[in-house]
């Protein structure tokens, strides 16, 4: 059994091309040994955002904090808010943006271990 706090997990800055202001810590995944799951929780602060990307696997998602939206392949942004779940299908194409001015947008991002 492992058990974590997120505040022992140092956020580490996302160096990819395509995101801003996006910050990442992984309170469970393969160094835990998790024979399936990683859990990756994503800040991005106001303004930031993920690359606009494809995965193998589908992917939950639980918005912790703060508000944003997901954009679709067609560009259509669709919101999200504290409290609430999204599921990105296998090669579901997908963007996540902080929509605020002032609040970070925090949010877990379930992945099978090998997209960690």
């Amino acid at each position: 059994m492992i058990i974590k706090s997120l505040k022992q997990i140092p956020p580490k800055p996302v160096d990819m091309e395509g995101v801003k202001n996006a910050f990442r810590q992984v309170p469970i995944g393969k160094e835990d040994n998790s024979p399936n799951i990683s859990f990756r929780v994503f800040t991005l602060e106001p303004g930031g955002h993920t690359p606009f990307h494809i995965h193998e696997s589908e992917h939950v998602n639980y918005f912790i904090s703060g508000e944003g939206a997901i954009q679709d392949k067609q560009g259509k942004l669709h919101s999200v808010k504290e409290g609430d779940f999204s599921l990105i299908l296998p090669h579901e194409k997908h963007q996540y943006r902080n929509t605020s001015d002032t609040k970070d947008l925090v949010f877990i991002c379930a992945v099978m271990k090998e997209y960690e």
